[in-house]
């Protein structure tokens, strides 16, 4: 049987006992879709996974974002995305910046996103100290101590989300490798408009979605209003209280839940403490869909699913 272990923190969960290079039963995929609406990131220690393990498990929630750029990828797996530091012969294996600021990933997309899976290969060390932690917020919680009259102005109200905003923001920084997107992988990421406020496919709990890594515009309010509300919104939601952070160790699988939090990779290690995260960008193609929802959670209250305590 698995556990789910909560942090006690105000998200965080870790699940013992599950080998992810295995499929997963009907049971352990309701108990991690119950376990991920509720703690919203959910650790899995001890993993041993090849790539096409790892992109299986992430399919199962569904579709996967392919990387961006062409490379920086698993060869022949563009699935299964590189993050990294390292540099080989010249050129780094992986995106060097990518997560350094407050996001949510695939919020620029028409379908956003529904999960990240990454899976901790090498993890920068100093004098035995863990660096290169990744924080999230919670979203949900968020929401929730939202004014009343904050909550009734923009129930239905929705926000433009850029990528190139993003994009942008990691370039300016010191040392950034990226170049500007071309017109192409611009075409192929547009931006896209969403609900301010959304409600969460497993908990049912209303959701803030409008994080300062891509949102550009509350599309109701006249340019200055919007820049004051998004301001506010991002204060808001970035308060301490609504945080957690995740201390990476190798061999862990940390799966988040991007309608519930956003997140923030922690750059605090050198260019010589080298870091290497493989990972999954899972698409929310399926899990707003009450058939799948209800058909996957059929199981949750099998004798062998998992249980929380």
């Amino acid at each position: 049987m698995t556990a789910v272990e909560p942090t006690g923190q105000i998200l965080g969960a870790t699940v013992g006992g599950m080998d992810l290079s295995k499929p997963l039963s009907d049971a352990d995929f309701a108990a991690i879709l119950l376990a991920l609406g509720t703690h919203g990131v959910l650790r899995f220690p001890g993993q041993r996974l090849e790539a096409v393990e790892l992109r299986d498990f992430s399919r199962r929630f569904g579709r996967i974002q392919a990387t961006l750029t062409g490379r920086h990828h698993e060869p022949g797996m563009p699935e299964v995305g590189y993050l990294s530091n390292i540099i080989e012969n010249g050129e780094p294996i992986g995106i060097t910046d990518a997560g350094q600021d407050w996001h949510t990933d695939m919020s620029y997309n028409e379908t956003i996103g529904y999960l990240n899976v990454l899976y901790a290969v090498k993890v920068p060390r100093r004098d035995g100290r863990v660096l290169g932690a990744t924080a999230f917020v919670n979203t949900q919680a968020a929401y929730e101590d939202l004014a009343p009259e904050v909550k009734a102005r923009l129930e239905h109200a929705t926000a433009t989300h850029d990528f190139n905003k993003f994009w942008e923001n990691m370039r300016r920084r010191p040392g950034s490798l990226r170049a500007p997107l071309s017109e192409e992988q611009r075409r192929r990421r547009p931006p896209s408009v969403h609900p301010v406020f959304l409600t969460h496919p497993i908990t049912g709990r209303r959701v803030l979605y409008c994080n300062p890594g891509y949102a550009i515009r509350i599309n109701e309010l006249d340019a200055a209003e919007s820049d004051r509300v998004l301001a506010d919104l991002f204060a808001h939601q970035l308060q301490p209280r609504y945080q957690y952070t995740h201390h990476w160790t190798e061999g862990d699988v940390l799966v988040w839940d991007h309608i519930g939090t956003l997140h923030n990779a922690i750059a605090d290690y050198r260019p010589d403490e080298h870091r290497l995260m493989k990972r999954c960008q899972v698409m929310a193609d399926r899990i707003f869909e009450p058939a799948f929802v209800r058909e996957a959670l059929s199981a949750a209250t099998s004798p062998t699913g998992a249980t929380a305590r």
